[in-house]
């Protein structure tokens, strides 16, 4: 019983695969991020230009 106890101790194949999971969620949470802070620029961007472009219709 003490060796499986052992080889389970040592095994760390479970270990990397939660270390691999963690960084892809840090890596989704950076992009969402960055898409966001994207978008809203965009978005300002965007109502910006159609003002502009509403205040030069002509009637």
């Amino acid at each position: 019983m003490s060796k499986i106890f052992a080889r389970f101790l040592k095994d760390e194949s479970g270990a990397t695969a939660i270390e691999y999971g963690l960084i892809a969620a840090l890596i989704s949470v950076a992009l969402i991020a960055g898409a966001t802070t994207l978008g809203e620029q965009l978005d300002n961007t965007f109502n910006s230009i159609a003002g502009v472009l509403k205040d030069h219709q002509p009637e």
